[in-house]
């Protein structure tokens, strides 16, 4: 799904100027990350994530978080997915200020949506508000509304490599002229009716990157293709943490190739 992409406008025909080159009849997409916060339930500092890594579990605890610097009538608008949302981004964008933002996820709004199907079922008038925010840029609406920012806003729902195409909507943004781009990824914990055919949220979590120009971290399709090999404890945008951390310096996601110098 593809709601608002200027992906197709923006890539150009050569290479990608500053912040990116060609390699091989590929694009190697060269950036920074000048921040990052990563939230999932009782998960939500650096070291909290250090201990994940070293040994994966399945995160438990509150399920979402209290959005304390928010007035409880905007926090009463948000769904638990938009929740885990804003607590990561928010602290990024008030040190950035007005930016276009990139979210994704493979999901959405899965459990109102399910709820809404539930209602049509039965027979049941269909909650205005509810069927509203239940399309997929309804997140992004509400963080343009809340921040008072008409920067543009992309939403994208990808497989399993959300993380992968999201970043690349951000360098293209910053080709484009964007001095900084919020990237927003975040899923929510699956209903149980849905949990048979979804394997790739073992909990509820959220990643914001504050991408920048710059060379440290590279992304690039990789020409050794390997099979898909998910871990069932992590989530796919949550594998880029070894890296965040400083853990790591490379990385292979399937077709993608991380690294930072």
């Amino acid at each position: 799904m593809l709601l608002k992409c200027p992906i197709f406008r923006a890539l150009p025909c050569g290479a990608l100027a500053e912040v990116g080159e060609k390699k091989a009849g590929a694009i190697r997409m060269k950036f920074d990350i000048a921040g990052w916060q990563a939230w999932a339930p009782g998960l939500a500092t650096e070291q909290h994530w250090q201990q994940w890594c070293a040994q994966p579990y399945i995160a438990t605890g509150p399920l979402q978080p209290d959005l304390s610097f928010l007035p409880a009538m905007q926090r009463r608008r948000l769904s638990p997915l938009a929740r885990m949302v804003f607590q990561t981004g928010w602290p990024l964008a008030e040190q950035t200020g007005k930016q276009p933002v990139v979210f994704c996820s493979r999901h959405g709004e899965t459990p109102r949506n399910l709820g809404l199907l539930t209602a049509l079922g039965q027979g049941e008038a269909l909650s205005p508000t509810h069927f509203s925010l239940s399309v997929h840029n309804a997140i992004i609406g509400l963080w343009s509304i809340f921040r008072e920012d008409d920067s543009e806003m992309t939403a994208l729902a990808a497989s399993h490599a959300g993380l992968e195409l999201a970043v690349l909507e951000a360098v293209l943004l910053l080709q484009s002229g964007a001095a900084s781009v919020l990237v927003l990824l975040a899923e929510d914990e699956q209903p149980q009716l849905y949990r048979p055919w979804i394997d790739d949220v073992p909990f509820a979590h959220a990643l914001a990157l504050q991408i920048v120009p710059g060379g440290v971290w590279q992304l690039e399709p990789s020409a050794q293709q390997l099979p898909e090999c998910r871990n069932p404890l992590c989530p796919p945008a949550l594998t880029l943490l070894p890296l965040l951390l400083g853990e790591q310096k490379t990385l292979q996601t399937g077709n993608w190739r991380w690294s930072r110098v």
